[in-house]
């Protein structure tokens, strides 16, 4: 599996004829454009999970879940604020 940090409008070619392109998003949203040929087949997830209705093929189902919070060392070191007021500053 491969585990990417992309900009929008960046693309990534799988083969030579199949392209995705990110096209931003929210949060919890990412828009995405697939350009393949018809002839590949292409379904979303949710679709394949409803057409199935054994519970145990189902469970076989892969399952990929959003990391809460990143690791240390991927997180952006946040400036320290600093705010300064008009008046009097006492010790």
């Amino acid at each position: 599996m491969l585990r990417l940090t992309v900009s929008t409008e960046e693309y990534l070619m799988i083969g030579e004829n199949i392209k995705l392109v990110f096209l931003g998003g929210t949060k919890n949203h990412l828009r995405i454009m697939v350009d393949a040929p018809k002839d590949v087949n292409i379904v979303r997830s949710t679709v394949l999970e409803n057409q199935i209705t054994d519970p145990e093929e189902k469970a076989k189902l892969p399952q990929y879940y959003a990391e809460p919070e990143l690791d240390e060392r991927f997180r952006k070191k946040k400036k320290p604020r600093i705010i300064i007021t008009q008046g009097n500053l006492e010790p």
